[in-house]
């Protein structure tokens, strides 16, 4: 007998994980479709930021602040794993924006999210501070505030594992074909057969017009594709702040630390008019970004510096903007009314910070449509797989992890923290020394991690396993890659 789901959702971004799991956590039979690799989108090039976005309020979008900033400690109680807490320094350049719009807009930013456990703002002496250090002659006053950094990709696999083990089904690599609106539901096509649901959401992310001409809908907004650029070159500082930069155009960069070794900068806003499977920064985007940081750092770099780039495309409500970073990163839920039939909703626009949020809202609307659901919202305070300890236990955590398994280097131990969380013991097993986990690849990426990766959190491929489930990508050479390609397609799963 077909299987008849209660929603089905188009689309394995951040969106359409957060989606499934709270829906799944209500009770509701859910399916998950996603045509590549668990956030292997935009969800995946992000800055790495859980933040209210301090630029936005430049452009007077004070709600879309206000409930990012609502949100950041909400996201940090559930995922301390994954997300934690980052100081920001911004310098003060003379000539571009005035000390008293800057303190005007960091006051805003303390206070309109219900801020509890980060640290508020402070003016700084770069002259004495360790930011200052890195930074050339000239820069004398900068602001230190608080914001947070998460693990994008890995936040979405989380979702959708929480997913599943609510009984939700998540497939990879399902594309969707056609939708047709039948008279209790839908009939989804794809390669592997029809799937039937009683309601729809796409959270196609850039593609969702396209979501929307498989289902034979009309869209009910025009979106505007931009693209954000971001290259990784070696560790620019050996402090933990990050930088929040200024440029003449008006536009502000990041520059953070990032995977011990390495500083992460970005972001660039261009429109976006090519196609979405093959995004790529462009060389004028790379040398905008060296451009930025040579403006402020003695290290000079060069694109011949960048040992990885990465480009997204947002999907943004085009809302008559002139600039691309102008444009709106609010987001629109789009329910059809109940004479056209089966309910299907839409998701236009977003940003990760407000993903849960974005999900417990368009879950409450279909229940409102559908005669309601078993179960209330929940997401707020549930801990995402891993992250069953408090925001202050990863020091703890990390300590239990190397006194069970001593073999460790220290590296390690962070990074298995920082990704597993209170799950790492699932893999790690009872393991002794590295021989145990079986075939090391290289940068302490084991056999049974890959298994873990591949059964539990639904990796595939190489890629999946180096650039989005880890970033050890990062670290692994040519032929410790190869090893780990042919390892997979040696033991299919």
């Amino acid at each position: 007998m077909q299987t008849v789901y209660d929603l089905a959702v188009i689309g394995g971004g951040v969106n359409g994980a957060g989606i499934a799991r709270d829906a799944a956590g209500r009770g509701l039979k859910v399916l998950l479709l996603e045509a590549n690799d668990l956030a292997s989108g935009t969800s995946s090039a992000s800055t790495k930021l859980i933040h209210g976005g301090l630029r936005y309020l430049e452009h007077r979008e004070f709600g879309l602040v206000r409930e990012a900033l609502a949100e950041r400690e909400a996201l940090w109680k559930i995922a301390p794993h994954i997300i934690h807490p980052m100081r920001f320094v911004l310098p003060y350049v003379e000539g571009l924006r005035p000390k008293w719009l800057l303190r005007l807009g960091l006051f805003l930013y303390d206070h309109i999210g219900g801020r509890r456990k980060l640290p508020t703002t402070r003016t700084i002496d770069l002259h004495r501070h360790p930011a200052g250090g890195p930074l050339k002659a000239g820069f004398a006053t900068g602001f230190e505030y608080s914001d947070g950094w998460v693990d994008d990709a890995r936040l979405v696999v989380l979702n959708a594992l929480d997913a599943y083990e609510h009984e939700a089904e998540v497939l990879t690599g399902v594309p969707v074909l056609a939708a047709f609106r039948e008279e209790n539901g839908w009939d989804l096509k794809t390669q592997v057969g029809h799937f039937h649901a009683r309601a729809l959401v796409n959270a196609g992310g850039p593609a969702v017009l396209d979501v929307l001409r498989l289902a034979g809908e009309r869209p009910d907004y025009a979106m505007r594709l931009v693209r954000g650029s971001h290259i990784v070159v070696p560790a620019l500082f050996d402090h933990p702040y990050a930088y929040f930069f200024q440029l003449p155009d008006g536009r502000i960069f990041f520059a953070i630390p990032y995977e011990r070794d390495f500083t992460l900068i970005g972001t660039t806003d261009a429109d976006h008019a090519g196609p979405l499977d093959a995004i790529k920064a462009s060389a004028e985007e790379i040398d905008y970004l060296c451009e930025g940081v040579n403006r402020y750092f003695m290290q000079k770099i060069a694109p011949a510096d960048v040992v990885w780039s990465y480009s997204g495309v947002r999907p943004l409500i085009n809302d008559g903007s002139r600039k691309p970073e102008a444009a709106t990163r609010g987001y629109r839920l789009e329910l059809s009314d109940s004479e056209e039939g089966a309910p299907l909703l839409s998701v236009y626009g977003g940003k990760i910070t407000t993903y849960r949020h974005l999900a417990e809202e368009a879950v409450d609307r279909l229940s409102q449509r559908m005669g309601g659901f078993p179960g209330r919202a929940w997401t707020k305070t549930a801990p995402l797989p891993g992250g069953d300890f408090t925001i202050k236990g990863l020091p703890k955590l990390k300590a239990g992890l190397a006194a069970a398994y001593p073999f460790l280097a220290e590296e390690d131990v962070d990074r298995v923290a920082r990704a597993y969380g209170t799950r790492a013991a699932r893999w790690l097993g009872e393991a002794k020394s590295w021989e145990d986990l079986g075939q090391i690849f290289g940068a302490g990426l084991s056999a049974a991690e890959v298994e873990y990766m591949r059964h539990v959190e639904f990796a595939s491929t190489a890629e999946d396993v180096l650039w989005r489930r880890s970033k050890l990508g990062l670290r692994l050479n040519g032929k410790e890659k190869n090893a780990l390609e042919d390892y997979i397609l040696a033991h299919p799963h």
